[in-house]
C-alpha cells in the first residue's frame, strides 16, 4: 500500500514536472515571474564573485535578462521590478568601466520607470536614485537638487519624501557654502570697480496687515549686509530689521522717514550711517518671518515681512460650530454635504486671481514689428482670460497688474498679487528663440532652471544676464521660504494640459514643450500657487501668425481656464478625500 502511494506522489510530481515545462500550460505571470527570478539569480551570483563583476560582459548577460522581461512583457507586474533592478545594475557598473554612459543609461531607464509606472510604489525610489546618480557620481549639485525635489512634487505621499527632504536640505547648505566660498576667492561682482559711491535712490513699499513689501532701488549693485535687534525698553526702541548697503549714499529723492503703520511695520527709515555706507532701518510692530534677496536691471533689495495669517472667516464659524456640537453630544454626520467641499467651506478654494500681462510701457518684450509686440499681444489675452474666467468661475474675480499699456516692474507686480490677497497668480508671455524654426507652448513655475534653454527664457523675461540668474544661493533661499513650489507645479502641468487639448483639437501643427522651472523675478516672493506662461514663439513664422488672430487668443484662454478649472477640481478632490 505505501508503495503504490509513493508511486502515486512520483507520478504526481513527474505530472506536474511536464506541465511546468510545457508552453501550453505555463501562464504569462508564471513566465515573466520565471523570468524575473532568472534574472535576479544571475545578479546574485555575480554580486558574489569579484572576478566576474570585472569582466563587463557578465553584467550586460544579466541586464539583458531584465530588459527582455520588460520590454517583452511591460504589462506584467515584474516589469517594473525588472526596470528598476536594471537600473541599478547600470549605477553599479559604472563603477568598474567609468564609463558615463552607463550612468547615462540608469538615469534613462529610471525616467522611463517614473513616466510608464508612475502610480507603482517604485516610481518614487526611481526619481530619488536619479538624484543619488546626480550627486554622488556626476557632482552637479543643483541637478541633484531638481530631482529630489520632483519627489516631493509628483509623489507626495511616497516613502522616499522625507529622504528627498533631507536631501535637499543638505544640498542647499552645501551650494550655500560654496558660493560664499566663490565670492571669498574671487572679485566682488557687485562691488563698484571704480571706487565710486552708488545712490540709493528710492523706497518703495506695499503693505496689507499680513504682508508688507519694501523695495531699495540702486543706481548700480552693491553687497549688503542685513541684522535682526531685539526690542530695546530703556531706549524705547522697537525691533528693528536694518540692512548696512555697503559704497553707497543716500540719494537726492530719498525721504528720511517714510511712515509705513501697517501693523506689521511702523516706517523705514534710510541714512548716512558712515561716509561709505547707508543703513535702511525697518521699526517693527509684529511680524512673523522675514526674507531679503535681490534683483537685477536695474538692481534693487527686495524685503518681503509676513504676519500670522488670520483665520478666514467661515473657517472659524465652521469650527465653532463644529466644537459647540460636540460639547453638546451631537452626532456628526454620516457623510460631508457634497454640494459644498470641506475645501471651500475652509475657505481654501480659489476666489480670487490676479493675471499678468508680462511687460508693458517702455518695455515691449519680444518685438517683431511695431505692429507685433509682446506687451500688445499678451495684454488682449489677459483682457479675455478675466472676461472667460469671471464668466465661467462664479464668484470669482480676476485683477491685471495692468489694464492699458503701462510699465510695471516685476516685483511691484508680484506686490500687487500679494496684497491683493489673490489665490492664483499666471503671468502670460510671448516666447522668442534665435532659432525661426523653434516653437511651441509651454507653462514654468518657480524654481532652479533644469536646462540651459530654461535659462534663457528666465533671462529674457527678467531682462537680466544669465550671469546674473545664476545665483544658485539667492534662488535656493528663496526656495526654502517658498511652501507653493508643488502646488504651483500642479498649477502648471493643469493649465498646460488644458491649452494643449485646445490646440490639438484646432491645429495639425502643434508641440508642447511642457512644464518647466527657471527662477523668473515675477515669481519670486509670491505667497500663492504662480505659474509664467509662454504662449507661443514671436519667432516663429506659423505661431507669430496665430499670436496676432483673435481666435488663436480665445483659445490659449479657454486652455488656461480649464486648467485653472481641473485644478480647482483638484483641490475640492483632495479635501474630499482627506
Amino acid at each position: 500500500m505505501r508503495l503504490k502511494i509513493t508511486e502515486g506522489i512520483h507520478i504526481l510530481l513527474l505530472l506536474m514536472m511536464i506541465i511546468s515545462l510545457d508552453p501550453v500550460f505555463t501562464s504569462a505571470a508564471t513566465k515573466t515571474e520565471t523570468l524575473l527570478t532568472n534574472a535576479n539569480i544571475c545578479r546574485s551570483s555575480l554580486y558574489r564573485s569579484s572576478s566576474k563583476m570585472k569582466y563587463r560582459h557578465n553584467w550586460l548577460n544579466c541586464i539583458r535578462r531584465y530588459k527582455a522581461l520588460y520590454e517583452d512583457y511591460p504589462e506584467s507586474e515584474q516589469a517594473p521590478w525588472a526596470m528598476y533592478y536594471s537600473a541599478r545594475m547600470y549605477t553599479k557598473l559604472y563603477g568598474y568601466s567609468g564609463l558615463e554612459e552607463d550612468l547615462d543609461t540608469a538615469l534613462g531607464v529610471y525616467e522611463r520607470l517614473t513616466e510608464d509606472y508612475s502610480a507603482h510604489r517604485l516610481a518614487d525610489d526611481g526619481q530619488y536614485k536619479r538624484g543619488q546618480i546626480y550627486y554622488q557620481y556626476k557632482k552637479d549639485l543643483a541637478q541633484a537638487y531638481v530631482e529630489f525635489l520632483k519627489v516631493e512634487i509628483k509623489y507626495p505621499a511616497g516613502d522616499m519624501v522625507p529622504k528627498a527632504k533631507e536631501m535637499m536640505d543638505k544640498l542647499a547648505a552645501v551650494i550655500g557654502k560654496a558660493r560664499n566660498a566663490e565670492k571669498e576667492q574671487t572679485p566682488d561682482e557687485l562691488s563698484s570697480d571704480d571706487g565710486k559711491l552708488t545712490a540709493v535712490d528710492n523706497i518703495r513699499h506695499w503693505s496689507t496687515p499680513t504682508y508688507t513689501r519694501v523695495v531699495i532701488d540702486l543706481e548700480s549693485p552693491v553687497e549688503y549686509t542685513s541684522h535682526l535687534l531685539k526690542e530695546d525698553p530703556d531706549l524705547d526702541k522697537p525691533r528693528r530689521l536694518y540692512l548696512d548697503l555697503e559704497k553707497t549714499y543716500v540719494g537726492t529723492d530719498i525721504v528720511g522717514e517714510i511712515p509705513i503703520k501697517d501693523g506689521l511695520l511702523q516706517m523705514a527709515r534710510a541714512g548716512q550711517y558712515t561716509s561709505d555706507t547707508v543703513r535702511v532701518v525697518l521699526d517693527i510692530d509684529s511680524i512673523k518671518d522675514y526674507k531679503i534677496f535681490r534683483l537685477h536691471d536695474p538692481f534693487r533689495i527686495v524685503v518681503d515681512v509676513s504676519g500670522v495669517e488670520e483665520e478666514p472667516e467661515e473657517k472659524l464659524t465652521a469650527m465653532n460650530a463644529s466644537s459647540r456640537a460636540v460639547g453638546k453630544g451631537i452626532r456628526k454626520p454620516e457623510s460631508p454635504d457634497s454640494t459644498v467641499s470641506l475645501a471651500r467651506q475652509l475657505g481654501l478654494s480659489v476666489k480670487r486671481i490676479v493675471i499678468d500681462p508680462g511687460h508693458g510701457g517702455k518695455d515691449p518684450g519680444c518685438y517683431f514689428s511695431e505692429a507685433i509686440r509682446e506687451k500688445d499681444i499678451v495684454l488682449d489675452l489677459a483682457k479675455r482670460l478675466k472676461k472667460k474666467i469671471e464668466g465661467r468661475l462664479l464668484g470669482c474675480e480676476v485683477l491685471l497688474t495692468r489694464m492699458n499699456d503701462l510699465f510695471v516692474p516685476l516685483d511691484e507686480r508680484t506686490a500687487f498679487a500679494n496684497v491683493k490677497k489673490a489665490d492664483l497668480f499666471i503671468s502670460l508671455h510671448v516666447n522668442a528663440h534665435k532659432q525661426a524654426s523653434i516653437f511651441g507652448v509651454e507653462t514654468y513655475f518657480l524654481n532652479m532652471a533644469t536646462d540651459e534653454r530654461a535659462v534663457m527664457v528666465a533671462a529674457r523675461e527678467n531682462a537680466t544676464s544669465e550671469k546674473n540668474i545664476s545665483d544658485l544661493q539667492t534662488i535656493l533661499n528663496d526656495l526654502m521660504l517658498n511652501t507653493k513650489i508643488s502646488e504651483s507645479s500642479k498649477l502648471a502641468y493643469y493649465v498646460q494640459d488644458g491649452m494643449m487639448t485646445q490646440i490639438k483639437e484646432n491645429y495639425k501643427a502643434n508641440k508642447s514643450l511642457g512644464v518647466k522651472q527657471a527662477p523668473f523675478y515675477v515669481l519670486i516672493g509670491a505667497e500663492m500657487p504662480a505659474i509664467l506662461v509662454e504662449t507661443g514663439f514671436i519667432t516663429n513664422y506659423t505661431e507669430r501668425k496665430r499670436l496676432m488672430e483673435e481666435a488663436y487668443r480665445d483659445m490659449i484662454a479657454d486652455g488656461i481656464v480649464e486648467g485653472i478649472e481641473s485644478y480647482i477640481k483638484g483641490i475640492d478632490l483632495t479635501y474630499r478625500q482627506g
